[in-house]
Formats: C-alpha cells, structure tokens, sequence
C-alpha cells in the first residue's frame, strides 16, 4: 500500500472515530436531491404500464447496456432506482452497486431472494440474474453503474500482496463470466456508510477530478469491506465456504493446515479441499504459499527484516526452498527483491 493511500485510510479513520452517526449532515440532502419523482416513475404512476425497456437495454434483449446509462468516456455513474413497478429478470454488462437510503427493496438474484434494507450495500456481477419487485415512495435506492476497468485503482489500492479473499471477492464483480453477488449487511458500520455517501455526493455533484476522486473512494470501500466480510450475505454454503477458508488462510498463513480449518469450520475436509480447487482453480496449499511469498514481498520491500528474518516470518524455515520458489515466483533472488 502506497504512503498516500496509508494516509488517506489514516484519515478517513480518524474521522470515522470522532463522528456520530446524526452528525453525518450530507445524507438528508443527498435524500433530497435524489427522492423525487422521476419523469419515468410518473408516467408509471399515471398508467403507462412495465418497465420501458428503451431506457435500459437493446429490442428484444435482457441485458442491461452500459451504452444506455453511461455517458461516453465515463467508467462509473448513478441514477436513483426507478420505484412503482416490476423489473422483470435481467442481467447487465457492467457491474451494478445498489446502496439503499431508506426504506427496503426486494431483489431476486439468480433465483434467490434478497432483502436490501436501509444502509445495506449490494454488488451485482455481471452476469448475476436479478429481479426487482415494486418499491414504494419511500423506498429510496440508488444504483451505481460502474465499468469494470474502474475497479483498476481498487485493485491497486489494496496492494501488491495478493490475498485470497481479496481475489475472491473482486474477481466475483470484474470477472465478465461470473454470475456472482455481494450482499454487505453494512447499515451500522460507519466507515463504510460515510464512504458510499461521499461516493454519491461526488457523483450527484460537479466536483472537479471527479474520477480520480471516487476511484479512490471505491479503493477506500473496498479496503473497509473487506474488514467486515462477516458482514457479507452468502448465495451458498459453498459460497461462505470460501469467504472463511480465506479468513482462515490470512490469520493462519504461518502454520495453519486444512484438516485444522476443516474442523474448525465444520466441514469435511475432503469436500472442503475439492471445493477450493473447483471454485479458484487452486489448492489450498498453493492459496497458502501465494499468501505467504505475497507477504514475504512485501516485508522485503518495507521492513529492515533480513532475508532469514523474513523467510521464518512468513512460515519457511528451510531458506534454500524458499529462496527457490521466491525466485520462481518474483523472477528475482530475495536479496536482489529487496535491494531494488
């Protein structure tokens, strides 16, 4: 993590511990700027019937086209969820965020039934099915329609080091084949609700750098959710899974093994092994190793630890092995790593 991005988080936390959540003023006028009724949502209310499908997607296709909301050149945009009516299964080719201000709206996503209530954030891949059933006045939602090549800055935010559940939870969104969501139950954490607020008040508003501005943003997002996946809603048993065989990896990388996670998980070891491997293409034990030299890289290149001091931090206590597979995977000895 870069010394700028350090202490931009540094910052946004210091606020975040000094703040209340009634002190946050900007939320009731961005509810203001947002709640009124759309020209789309009056010719509903006045009989026009469904969805008009024009605003949103090509004749006879179920996917939503970024073309149809996106100016050009833009990566990411916001427009307030379209209430009073039935939005029929879709898909999109972009990826879609749902942030609900007030009230609660009913998603139905590849078959499953989602309830997104006030402060709670949702991601949508981009080949997730979803179905929304009619909002009501007060039922206040937006969605953000985001480019998947704007998540660049995210992923360079959250650093060099690889980490599984980093991976995990990004490559569900950019990937264009996943079909994949993100459910944050996030309505008390604080950090997240003022960084998604600022998110749409830079987005409602002409702010000059306006890109540069929320890619940082959504870094910072990103950055906090993933310090509150207990918060996540999962599609599946396989799905959280997953999302804790990686919690497990990140505390356990040194000396942790898979027959311990299994039990202390409550799952069959052997379902647990040929679940990793279906789901990420990876063994476990190479999860591990990846964890493991990625935090190595990262100790050589911002700490004064020694090679050696390194090599047994992170979990290797044999240095000719661990010199060889450091080299097979950075392309250069530890020494030579740390020096350049």
């Amino acid at each position: 993590m870069s010394k700028k991005v350090s202490l931009l988080l540094l910052f946004f936390c210091a606020v975040y511990v000094t703040m209340k959540r009634g002190d946050f003023m900007i939320r009731k006028e961005i509810l203001d700027r947002i709640a009124g009724i759309s020209e789309e949502e009056r010719a509903i209310l006045e009989g026009a019937g469904g969805v008009d499908k024009s605003i949103y997607m090509s004749r006879d296709s179920r996917v939503v086209r970024h073309k149809k909301l996106l100016s050009d050149g833009k990566l990411i945009s916001v427009r307030t969820h379209t209430r009073f009516v039935h939005f029929p299964e879709h898909t999109h080719d972009f990826v879609e965020g749902v942030y609900m201000c007030s009230g609660k709206t009913t998603h139905i996503i590849n078959g499953k039934t989602v309830f997104l209530r006030e402060g709670e954030l949702l991601f949508l891949g981009q080949n997730a099915k979803q179905e929304i059933l009619p909002a009501d006045e007060s039922d206040i939602a937006v969605n953000f329609i985001i480019q998947p090549s704007f998540f660049d800055k995210t992923v360079e935010m959250l650093g060099a080091e690889e980490t599984p559940i980093k991976n995990f939870l990004i490559s569900s969104l950019v990937d264009g084949k996943n079909q994949g969501y993100l459910h944050f139950k996030v309505s008390d954490v604080l950090p997240v609700q003022n960084l998604v607020e600022n998110l749409l008040w830079t987005l409602i508003n002409d702010v000059p750098n306006k890109r540069n501005m929320n890619q940082t943003t959504m870094g910072l997002l990103f950055m906090t959710l993933l310090n509150f996946t207990d918060t996540l809603s999962y599609e599946s048993r396989e799905e959280r899974a997953m999302i804790e065989i990686f919690k497990y990896i990140e505390d356990n990388y040194r000396d942790g093994s898979l027959s311990e996670a299994a039990k202390l998980l409550h799952y069959d070891f052997y379902w647990l092994s040929h679940e990793i491997k279906n789901r990420t293409g990876r063994t476990y034990t190479e999860h591990v190793q990846e964890k493991r030299l990625s935090q190595a890289a990262f100790l050589l290149r911002n700490t004064t630890l020694s090679v050696e001091e390194v090599a047994l931090s992170v979990g290797y206590e044999n240095r000719s092995y661990f010199h060889r597979i450091f080299n097979a995977r950075f392309g250069a000895s530890p020494k030579k790593y740390k020096d350049g």
